[in-house]
């Protein structure tokens, strides 16, 4: 992408301004069934639609610290990008009740209700679907982000030196994030039109640049398999050659 790129959410209007039209996210979930597959525009929107959530129904502020509770799903992308739109800092499986908004899948709801702060629960259907009944205390992502705007503008520029994502007690810049996504994209061979593979979790540095990172910084893109450990070998064989996957990561 451009060398001028310091945070993610430049990587993805780079993305965006090189070919809108490719896939860029490509979701398995080998327990449901689910394939997704995003183009990088219909991705861009998703993630302009929630960085509107997060700065106008959220309130959320650059440098405010969002506990995200999520596994490696295409939403979960969504709002990685979405906070490095609008300067919040990104704590993948942060602790709630030191954070000032929480982003959760159905499963951690109860750790959620510890953070005394905005919270958003996401139900993680197939389609993006909402839940059956809202979790009480909670706003429902998918009732919430539809109808936000298509386009966002950040109140003020994103600072690239201030803090972006903090995972595995690690706190990264966006400036220094997209720095060590490059590099692991060239330890990955991947080059752009490379399609990656990616059976990690999104709870580790390494699952987050395999499934998002490194993919948009080599203009690549990855194939994100939630439960790979339930297709068998001849399945994950068969999904090689029909993604036209060129590295894979488990």
């Amino acid at each position: 992408m451009n060398a001028s790129d310091r945070t993610p959410a430049d990587l993805l209007r780079s993305a965006l301004a090189s070919d809108p039209a490719r896939p860029l996210v490509t979701f398995y979930d080998d327990a449901t069934g689910e394939r997704v597959e995003l183009s990088v525009a219909t991705l861009a929107n998703w993630v302009a639609k929630t960085a509107n959530l997060i700065q106008g129904d959220l309130a959320a502020e650059p440098g405010d610290r969002l506990a995200l509770l999520l596994p490696a799903h295409w939403q979960s992308a969504v709002w990685l990008l979405a906070a490095s739109s609008t300067g919040v800092l990104v704590d993948v499986d942060g602790d709630p009740a030191a954070a000032d908004l929480v982003v959760s899948g159905p499963d951690a709801l109860e750790r959620a209700r510890a953070c005394r702060g905005e919270r958003v629960a996401l139900a993680l259907r197939p389609l993006g679907g909402r839940f059956p009944a809202p979790p009480e205390g909670f706003s429902d992502y998918a009732v919430e982000a539809p109808s936000q705007g298509d386009r966002f503008a950040p109140y003020a520029p994103v600072d690239p030196a201030a803090p972006a994502l903090a995972v595995g007690g690690t706190e990264l810049s966006g400036a220094l994030l997209v720095e060590r996504a490059r590099v692991d994209a060239a330890e990955l061979g991947l080059t752009p039109g490379s399609r990656v593979l990616s059976g990690r979790g999104y709870d580790s540095w390494e699952g987050l640049s395999a499934g998002l990172f490194a993919p948009l910084a080599a203009g690549a893109s990855v194939v994100l398999c939630r439960h790979l450990d339930r297709l068998p070998e001849d399945g994950l064989r068969r999904r090689i050659e029909s993604e036209r996957v060129t590295v894979t990561a488990r």
